[in-house]
């Protein structure tokens, strides 16, 4: 399941291209887009995998560091709503589907930037040569769920992540399902696809 996962992206790529050459003057298709969240969606068989990817500033409100108690406290509560994913993702109970592994990562949580992820920071020099730094945190949740009725699992509603996360206004989605493929950008009034 985990090669479906990475060869999506590669699959869905033409429609990807296609957006981005009607997209005037925006940089790589990865690019790091406050307000805007990635989700990879594949079923297959009995085994729902979902991969969301968002700036941290979308789930928490910022980027930087948590020093202060209040950001501490933000990260902690946006991590309580991630680990729960039956009820973040909406899922249908007649689906059965139980949570079978689920993995969280960004520098908020203590994890390290990967070293290849050239975005994260930028340094840019002012007109006076100063440096300044700007961090870019993103946040990663993985998750892999077992589902005893897939054919339950008729459409994939994510108005709960717009209503939990209101900085969150539209998620780019890319979905293999047994009805084919699809990319699609779903906002908080239209929150629902079908699979």
């Amino acid at each position: 399941m985990r090669r479906l996962l990475l060869a999506l992206p590669f699959a869905l790529l033409p429609l990807a291209v296609a957006h981005a050459a009607t997209e005037p003057e925006h940089g790589s298709l990865g690019a790091h887009e406050h307000g805007v969240g990635r989700l990879n969606a594949a079923l297959d068989g009995q085994t729902l995998e979902l991969e969301l990817e968002s700036p941290a500033m979308n789930l928490v409100g910022f980027e930087h560091a948590a020093t202060t108690d209040a950001d501490k406290a933000k990260v902690a509560a946006a991590r309580a709503k991630l680990e729960n994913p039956l009820v973040l993702f909406n899922l249908p109970k007649a689906a059965g589907c139980k949570v079978a592994t689920q993995e969280l990562e960004s520098p908020l949580f203590g994890d390290k930037p990967d070293a290849d992820d050239h975005d994260d920071d930028h340094d840019e020099a002012d007109k006076d040569g100063h440096e300044h730094h700007h961090d870019h945190s993103e946040i990663h949740a993985h998750y892999q769920f077992s589902c005893s009725a897939p054919g339950a699992l008729k459409t994939l509603d994510l108005a709960t992540i717009f209503n939990t996360f209101p900085a969150t206004q539209k998620i780019q989605v890319q979905l293999i399902s047994p009805s084919g493929q699809q990319g699609v950008e779903v906002t908080a009034k239209a929150a629902a696809l079908k699979f």
